[in-house]
């Protein structure tokens, strides 16, 4: 009896004076890759998933669309190509966002070409054509607006906006935005250089020089932060960010043409992208392409992928842990041990444990 009532009052200690116990969260140790479908002349870059349905779609770099979805008898199956009316220029798709009612399409090169997608139609909603044009990135704020971000075609990044669902896009002078730097760009490798959270709105560049653009009220005002990942020459910087709450993100990066190298290629922020410090320097991984952290984590847990292989934080990226040499792009999280990932001639499920 003495025992019970011991345990009791440790649990009301534990829930009482407003401080609310939370059981320690699971680490991940491991990871099993299904998957889905393979193909040597596939390279996918741009893959969303629909939580609804625990399925995804993808737009891959000849232009075509991919579907993932579950059956009656809850198999997946995967749709690849989607048949969608055919278009006359090649599209090389590194970008996609999906909203409630429709998908959106972004290729990179001029003429860049932005689409509408439902069902088996596209739309064609944006256009440009400049030498210089080269877009890396999509995403939505809610489903009226939403934003893309390229390089420079002029003195400042580009970043184009919609407040109409999609049906309209424009391009935000360059005196509205910070200016770029010499070298200053972005990398189209995983559609993942723009974190939204509620209205804040981040995006990473790199390149000869790697920062932080920051909204604070979707895309309406910018400011630039420094950052001190590695930078300094072209293929160097930042090439994927993510924000677990609107305080607490990472970024990760490197140089791919030095994939191994791992010294200032991890950053974390902890004031809302303001202030970066590097973590784990000279510890692995080296170049990953693509960081995101994992639901329900509490901020604590974090994926990153390349083509050099998956890896795993459990302390919100101080330390990290090598567990597949899978190479993967980009991925993206159905739940806290579900995701799907994909790259070069692959898309796949991943099982956290």
């Amino acid at each position: 009896m003495k025992k019970m009532c011991l345990v009791i009052l440790v649990l009301l200690g534990m829930c009482s004076c407003g401080n609310h116990y939370q059981f320690p969260i699971q680490h991940i140790n491991s990871v099993e890759v299904i998957h889905l479908l393979e193909d040597s002349l596939l390279n996918v870059r741009a893959l969303e998933v629909v939580k609804e349905t625990n399925g995804a779609y993808f737009l891959a770099s000849n232009g075509k669309a991919g579907h993932i979805y579950s059956s009656d008898d809850k198999s997946l199956n995967v749709v690849y190509p989607i048949s969608m009316a055919p278009d006359s220029i090649k599209n090389n798709f590194r970008s996609l966002a999906i909203t409630s009612k429709n998908g959106f399409g972004l290729s990179i090169e001029s003429p860049a070409r932005l689409y509408k997608i439902k069902n088996d139609e596209k739309k064609l909603v944006y256009q440009e054509n400049h030498p210089k044009v080269f877009y890396d990135a999509l995403d939505f704020w809610n489903d009226q607006e939403g934003i893309a971000i390229g390089d420079p075609t002029d003195s400042c990044l580009s970043i184009i906006i919609t407040r109409d669902g999609g049906n309209s896009w424009s391009k935000i002078p360059c005196e509205n935005l910070p200016n770029a730097k010499v070298g200053e760009a972005a990398f189209a490798a995983s559609d993942t250089n723009i974190a939204i959270v509620g209205k804040h709105t981040w995006v990473a560049t790199g390149g000869k020089s790697s920062r932080i653009l920051y909204s604070p009220d979707k895309g309406e005002t910018w400011q630039a932060f420094e950052t001190p990942i590695i930078q300094g020459t072209e293929t160097t910087g930042m090439y994927s960010i993510d924000f677990y709450d609107a305080l607490n993100g990472f970024a990760i990066g490197g140089d791919y043409t030095a994939p191994e190298a791992n010294v200032a290629n991890k950053i974390k922020t902890s004031d809302g992208g303001k202030t970066w410090r590097v973590v784990a320097s000279g510890e692995n991984p080296g170049y990953r392409s693509c960081v995101q952290y994992v639901p329900a984590s509490n901020g604590k847990k974090l994926v990153a992928v390349g083509f050099k292989g998956v890896d795993v934080s459990n302390n919100a990226g101080d330390t990290w842990r090598h567990i597949s040499d899978e190479s993967f792009y980009t991925i993206r999280f159905i739940n806290d041990s579900l995701a799907y990932a994909a790259g070069a001639g692959k898309v796949s499920k991943l099982h956290f444990n």
